[in-house]
Formats: C-alpha cells, structure tokens, sequence
C-alpha cells in the first residue's frame, strides 16, 4: 500500500458519521464519581478514581475510559469496594489504537465506502489505496476510479466503526467476581505529563528592611485528560521515581498565624508526608488538557530582610587581557530566613522568585488625591530550592550599579613550599548612601595564614573568608591583607 500522511482534520461528513457509529459501538462508560490528583514536582502524577462499573457475569469484560493519554500502564491498581475479596483482575489491555483520518482508511482497505467530492459527484466501491493526494476506489459498476483528496473531497461515508478503533484512551479489563452487579471501585494509576512548581512574588519596601510575599503553585497538564472537580495534592520534595511512593497516614501540622489561605478550606494546607511535604488544596478544583493553572499557595506580610552587597572576584584577574582593568562586578542579595518570627516559618517548595520595588515618582508625575503615584518595578529574580523551615534563604537579584570592586596583587613570594601574596582591593562608592560591602575572597592550596590586615575577617570554610568594609558615600575604601601559603 502506498504511504500516507494524516488528513489535518475529517471532512465534515465523515465527522458527524463517526460519531454517530461510536455511540453505537462502544458500551456507555460510567464517568468518576470523585477524582483526586497528586502532583509531583518531576513531571508525573499519581491519578485515583471513584467509579460505580457494571459487572454483568461472573467474568464481565470492563472498558474504563477517559484515562490520561501518557498513562503507564503498568502502574494500574484496581480494587472493588462492594467485594473486595471476592473481585479480581484476570487481564488488563491497553487501548490506544485511536481514531483518526488515515487509520480509518487504513482499515477500510478492500471494505465499501461512499465518497462525495466538491463538484457533487459521488463514488461508491471499495478502497484499494490511500496516500495524501488520491484515494483509489473499486467503483460497485467495476471501473477504477482516483479521487484526488486535498481541497476536493466534501463528505466520507463508512458503513460501521472498524473493531478496535477507539476515540480516546481506554483500559479493558477482564474481571472475575462473585457478586456481578454494580460495583463501587477504586482506580489508581500514574501518569507522566502533570507537574508543578512554585512561583513567589516579592515586594521590597522603600528602605529594603521588609518585603511581603505572595506564593502561587503552578500546575501544568500536558497529560492527555482532564481532571473535573479533582482533589488536588502536592507533593514538594525529590522522590526518586523508580522506588513505589509510600502512603503512610500523615500527621497534620497546620501553620501558627499565616495559613496557606485567609480561609482554611479553601486554600492549601501543608502537611509532613514522609521526607516530603504535602500541599493539600481544601476545595475542589478542575485541570483541564493542556492547561497551565495557577493556584494562591501562601502570602506573608511584613518580612524582615537584609539587602547585602558581596564582592567576590573569584579569581578572574588570572585570565585578564591586556587593556582591561581589574574591575568586578559587586553582587546585590536579598536574605532573610523562613521562620516564624518573620512571619513565615513554613516549608517552602521550590521555584523561582521574584522581586518588585515601588519606584519614586519622576518629577511632576500626575498623583491621585494630591499624592504622587508610586510604580511597581521588576529589580531582579533568582531560584530557591525546597527550603525548610527556619532555615536561611539569600536571593541574588543582580549587580549593583554604582558600586564597583578593584582588585590587584601587589607582591608575589614563591619560595620551596611557601608562597606570599600581598592584596590589595578597592571599592568605589558612587552612592549617595554609605554601603557595607562583603568582600569574600577563596584562598589557594595548603594551609594559610592572613597578616596585616587592614579589617577584620571571618573564616567561612577552610578555603574562604569573608570581610566587611564599610563605604561612605561618593566616597572608597582599600582593603589590604597579606596572606602566607605553607605546604
């Protein structure tokens, strides 16, 4: 048989007609009684479903419909609520061999079909072939007739759905019982295409000593179903997928002062699972196919923050090119920590952040009521990952325009497993505030000692230091210290 390529879409006839003979063909599926989705962050789903199924005989085949289009099979757990002892699975298929344009044709090949093009004519034979341009046809008087396909053909007419053409995904189960009749069953499954992750907007205020923060979950479905008035749960943690997800009974905790939503049952409610941390929205909500949902996770208000300038040339004056000079960038970050004496004091999941800053008025701005209008402006965003609680979190947001970092090495000393460095480092102010900057230098190989330093420093780990050197405004600072290496 000739290739062929799929039609961009049914003629209109060939449309109605199909779905017409697959009402007829396919037994009535009773849709779910309830559904509940658990998300996780690394591109999958764990989908259950109420259903009340008709087993007709003591072994009844099932066609379970509606399932996600990137189900995996294999993950399928079934239960009968009304026998569960006494109701099993015998087999399972799983259908995907779905309608479509050309795999219609494809099983109509020697079949009768009616063919009606745009000039009025109609022809009526079996197909012999198919590809993207003609259709070849046996006409009932005998003669061979090619009906070009692109732009030409109005309506096709078949006679009956083919055996084992499907409009949508379906599992078919064979299942053995002891009591045929209604049964209420639990459907569980997983499927990949479903994930989520957090989203937070910040908003600085004028001094930057606080911000407030609004969280909102993200949820994108590409998994090939919808999910109606679904229970929605979040998983926020790094399962490791190959491992069977644990389902242990999990203990409440429920946030002191600042909830996930103003009204408890409405919003999301975390909960300890495991090594994990479950969001659990408290009203029902809907996921659509290929729709990206945004949901209100958390709002905190009044945060205490520490905007902080780091300094921190990382050794780039090794690979400086003849013209440049040894200026570096002074790093902007906005601290703060996630407990609840600055008003969170929860687990926050991972994603990105993002921060606002209400903008001065440009001079002779128009106001409202006599007061000057002040904007909103985007200064910067970074990532966070899962953060528990009362832990530290430092967002680096940009780089600061008006301050800027010099560094040189003024003396170099390499002897027989020993080596001296004298540095030298400048910062220029062109503020009109004073700034205190944190100059983190990483040290070289063996052991070292610092001498002759012109500020104070701290050890932060075996190969880093930190000083802090204050700046005055339009004004510099020279730090300068000695560090000796021994091997």
């Amino acid at each position: 048989m000739p290739s062929h390529s799929p039609l961009p879409s049914l003629p209109r006839f060939m449309t109605i007609a199909l779905a017409l003979f697959v009402l007829t063909a396919l037994p009535r599926t009773t849709l779910a009684d309830s559904t509940a989705l658990t998300v996780y962050n690394n591109d999958f789903a764990v989908v259950k479903e109420m259903r009340t199924l008709l087993l007709s005989d003591k072994v009844a085949t099932v066609k379970f419909t509606d399932v996600a289009k990137r189900i995996d099979p294999t993950s399928v757990h079934f239960k009968s609520l009304t026998d569960p002892t006494g109701t099993r699975v015998l087999e399972q298929n799983y259908e995907y061999d779905l309608v479509g344009a050309d795999k219609l044709l494809s099983k109509y090949i020697d079949r009768e079909l009616n063919v009606t093009t745009q000039d009025g004519r109609s022809y009526r034979g079996a197909l012999l072939s198919f590809d993207r341009s003609q259709l070849v046809i046996q006409g009932v008087d005998g003669k061979l007739y090619m009906v070009q396909r692109q732009d030409n053909i109005t309506d096709i007419k078949f006679e009956a759905l083919p055996e084992g053409l499907l409009t949508k995904p379906t599992l078919v189960w064979k299942l053995a019982t002891k009591k045929p009749g209604e049964h209420k069953t639990q459907v569980a499954y997983q499927t990949s295409g479903l994930s989520w992750h957090a989203d937070y907007n910040v908003v600085l205020n004028e001094d930057d000593t606080e911000m407030d923060m609004t969280g909102w979950v993200t949820i994108n479905n590409q998994s090939g179903a919808s999910y109606k008035d679904a229970k929605i749960k979040l998983i926020a943690g790094d399962v490791r997928k190959v491992q069977p997800i644990p389902s242990p009974t999990p203990q409440s905790v429920r946030i002191k002062e600042l909830a996930f939503a103003e009204v408890a049952d409405a919003g999301f409610e975390q909960q300890s699972f495991f090594e994990y941390h479950l969001y659990t929205l408290g009203r029902p909500s809907t996921v659509n196919e290929n729709q990206v949902k945004q949901i209100e996770l958390l709002t905190a208000a009044r945060v205490p923050v520490t905007k902080r300038y780091v300094f921190e040339p990382n050794g780039r004056y090794w690979h400086r090119k003849y013209g440049d000079k040894n200026l570096y960038k002074v790093n902007v970050f906005i601290e703060l920590t996630n407990d609840e004496k600055s008003n969170l004091g929860m687990p926050l999941p991972k994603g990105k952040v993002r921060v606002y800053k209400q903008a001065p008025p440009a001079p002779g701005a128009p106001g409202i009521a006599g007061r000057f209008v002040k904007d909103l402006e985007f200064v910067g965003e970074d990532k966070i990952d899962h953060t528990p609680r009362d832990e530290q979190v430092k967002l680096y947001i940009g780089d600061a325009f008006d301050l800027v970092g010099e560094k040189k090495i003024l003396k170099h000393r390499n002897e027989r497993r020993w080596r001296q460095q004298v540095i030298q480092i400048t910062l220029r102010n062109h503020k009109e505030d004073a700034a205190n900057i944190v100059v983190r230098e990483h040290l070289g190989q063996g052991n070292w000692t610092i001498s002759d330093q012109s500020h104070p420093f701290k050890k932060d780990d075996a190969k880093t230091v930190e000083f802090v050197v204050p700046v005055a405004a339009r004004g510099a600072s020279v730090l300068t210290y000695t560090v000796d290496y021994r091997w």
